[in-house]
């Protein structure tokens, strides 16, 4: 009766063991799950970032070229202005 009575409660103990490890096992994919979206999601956001960093590039460089023909256009100005002043001098 005692061997019944142990062996029993090895199975119980057994039982909640499995369940247990059951357990853990689903939580780890569910882990696994998430640290995947959370790559896709990294991964998303580092091509967009780049994207983003692209298309500054070319809006500074469109600022400076506008930057520079507005200086070009400033001289010109100056020196037209020159010009008449001394032709009509």
């Amino acid at each position: 009766d005692s061997g019944n009575s142990m062996l029993q409660e090895t199975q119980e103990q057994a039982e909640e063991v499995k369940v247990i490890m059951l357990e853990n096992y689903n939580k780890a994919q569910e882990r696994h799950g998430k640290l995947e979206d959370l790559e896709d999601r990294s991964n998303m956001l580092l091509e967009k970032s780049k994207g983003f960093s692209k298309t500054t590039g070319k809006v500074v460089q469109k600022k400076r070229w506008e930057h520079i023909k507005m200086k070009l256009l400033l001289v010109f100005i100056v020196v037209l202005v020159l010009a008449i002043i001394i032709g009509v001098a």
